[in-house]
Order: C-alpha cells, then structure tokens, then sequence
C-alpha cells in the first residue's frame, strides 16, 4: 500500500529503512545512498513536510513547476531535474536545479554549460543511459557512453558525477536487476577505459530502488513511495 498523503515523515522514515536493510544485504553503507524525493505533481506543502523531515534533495520532472516551487521551499534544497529536458529549456534549468540526472546528448551538455551563471558553480549532470530497448525511452547508447563522457567531462560549468537510468516498469522489482548491473558494470568500464570518476549512479524508483540499492545505485528516486499515488495530471 503506498502510504497516505498526511503521513510523509513516516514515508521517509521507511524508505530509509529499506535503504538501510539492501544496503546492509549488499555490505554497502546506507549512508552512501542518497535520497531524492521526486515532489513532481505535489503540492509545495506536501514537499515541504519531506524537507522538514530531513530530505533536502527535491526531484522535478518539469521546469515550469520546479521554478514555482523554488520561492517556496527553504533554500537548503537542492533541486534534481530528473525528467527528460528538452534543449529549448536547457537556459531556465540551468539556472535552477542543482543537478541535472538526464543529460541524454552532448548538445544539451553544452547548452546547459553555456548557460550556467557562473555565481552559482558548476551545474552536476548525470548522463542518462538506455538500456531498455522500449520505444521512447531516452538516453545515450551503452557504446556511446564512453565518447560523451570525453567531450562532457571538458565544458566548463558543469561537473560530470555518473550516469543514470530507468528500468523497464516490470511487476517483480528482480526483472529489474539486469538493468541496475548493467549500468554499473558500464559505469565501472567507462571509469577505466576513459580514466575518468563516475561516483554516481542514479537508478531505482519506488517499485524497484531495494534492488537498485543491492547493485550499487547511490541515488534514488522516490516518489509514489513517500508522497503516495498522484493524481491524474490536468485532474481537480
């Protein structure tokens, strides 16, 4: 059962349980893993009782409704565009999100680097990976990774941290294991091939981030899990 909309610190609470209980199975440490409410649809006071119950990392799947939400959230957060971005939006996002998980060409690297104001740092970008073969699903080729990586990795403004990917929507989370070892087995090879650091692996979503967490994800991203399901978009 997702849980209720009135009970988003207890949501968090067992999320952070679960993440506790894959990365104790794996021998990792649960604090290597971060936590990234993904608050798209939700309303900013809903995102709010995640932030005052200790999650400063916010997950947008839209620009628009992450830059309404910016004014209204405590300035400690950090904002994580974590849906697919169009390059027509590449200026507004990166002057306002922290870290970008969907890079998915070397053209909207670039443009997100031309646009950065230099006050606020280095952008972080993760690029995303496809790994499903399912029709729109974005992201770069496995065998493409490690020539993006080199032409990423040199722009100024931005900071490349790792790679992301979707698993396929599958009932049983283990369907989705293949996916998740996958990605870190190309993470591990594009580190050595290319002798560059890729720290950063976000894949897992609600119905499957125990596994991910297992296979090495240090990001993942929640949404249903915390905030419960959503209503259908454009509905009262």
């Amino acid at each position: 059962m997702p849980p209720t909309t009135l009970d988003v610190a207890g949501a968090i609470a067992m999320a952070r349980a679960r993440i506790a209980a894959a990365a104790d199975r794996s021998g990792r440490d649960p604090g290597a893993v971060r936590l990234v409410a993904v608050s798209k649809t939700v309303a900013a006071e809903r995102a709010a009782e995640a932030v005052a119950a200790g999650v400063i990392d916010l997950g947008e799947n839209r620009v628009q409704e992450a830059v309404a939400k910016v004014e209204l959230l405590p300035a400690e957060v950090r904002w994580h565009m974590v849906g697919h971005l169009q390059t027509n939006k590449a200026a507004r996002a990166a002057s306002t999100f922290a870290v970008v998980h969907s890079v998915d060409s070397v053209r909207l690297a670039e443009l997100l680097a031309g646009r950065r104001p230099a006050e606020l740092g280095d952008l972080e970008v993760l690029l995303e990976v496809e790994l499903t073969g399912l029709p729109g699903h974005t992201g770069f080729a496995p065998e493409a990774v490690g020539e993006a990586v080199a032409a990423i990795g040199r722009l100024d403004g931005l900071r490349l941290r790792g790679l992301m990917t979707m698993a396929p929507p599958v009932e049983d989370p283990e369907a989705a294991r293949p996916v998740f070892a996958r990605l870190r087995r190309l993470r591990d090879d594009v580190e050595q091939g290319a002798g560059a650091s890729l720290p950063e692996l976000s894949m897992g979503m609600s119905g499957d981030f125990e596994v991910a967490v297992e296979e090495g994800a240090t990001v993942v991203r929640l949404g249903r899990a915390i905030f419960g399901e959503r209503p259908p978009r454009g509905s009262a």
